[in-house]
């Protein structure tokens, strides 16, 4: 289900993690579930920016994307090895072992991905470099982090998604009543500026924040 709540200055859209739906890769190596994305429902060669999450069963090359920044990030699984490849060789590597650890790349890379040990779930930022940028920042609750941390922030963008990628939070913004999220939940917010948020919980939360260079 998704809720819609206008607030001063920003309107919030919970989306709730058993409702995304499964459909295949656009190489047909495995399966996506679209969270969000710009225009709504666009199709894959359509969209400004794009957030999913994506089961890897198998090794194999990733889709291409021309003129497109992505940013993966390792949800669950042992992990993955994704190599850019040039011809024939690896010009680079980026190794995801630990939950919630980021590579960041350009859509037209030719990218073969290796699995450590079995199928991972990953998280998926797709982002049309010559109208938009985007941004992923990982959020850690209250058990996590050390008591210098504060869980209090302040987002200011075009959109901003927050992602609980494990256990659970609750996020409060500005005066709106507090929303809970489990793992697999999405807070999107549409136009926050300057808007308060405070983060209370154990889980972990990814941070996306997407600014638009056209309109």
């Amino acid at each position: 289900m998704i809720v819609t709540v206008v607030g001063s200055m920003a309107t919030l859209t919970l989306i709730r993690g058993a409702d995304l739906v499964a459909a295949p890769w656009k190489n047909g190596g495995g399966v996506t579930r679209e969270v969000a994305a710009c225009p709504a429902h666009a199709g894959l060669d359509a969209f400004v920016w794009r957030v999913s999450i994506a089961d890897v069963a198998q090794a194999g090359p990733f889709s291409r994307f021309a003129g497109v920044d992505r940013t993966l990030a390792l949800l669950s699984g042992a992990g993955m090895v994704l190599d850019e490849v040039d011809a024939l060789n690896v010009v680079k590597s980026h190794t995801l072992t630990q939950a919630l650890d980021i590579a960041r790349f350009d859509g037209e890379a030719h990218i073969d991905a290796r699995l450590v040990d079995g199928a991972t779930r990953d998280f998926n930022l797709m982002v049309r470099r010559d109208a938009a940028q985007g941004e992923v920042e990982v959020w850690r609750g209250q058990s996590q982090q050390s008591t210098q941390q504060s869980t209090q922030r302040t987002l200011s963008a075009d959109v901003v998604l927050l992602f609980c990628a494990s256990g659970s939070v609750t996020v409060t913004l500005g005066d709106t009543e507090p929303q809970p999220l489990d793992a697999g939940d999405t807070l999107r917010i549409d136009t926050p500026n300057a808007l308060p948020c405070a983060l209370e919980g154990a889980g972990a939360v990814l941070a996306i924040s997407i600014r638009y260079t056209q309109r």
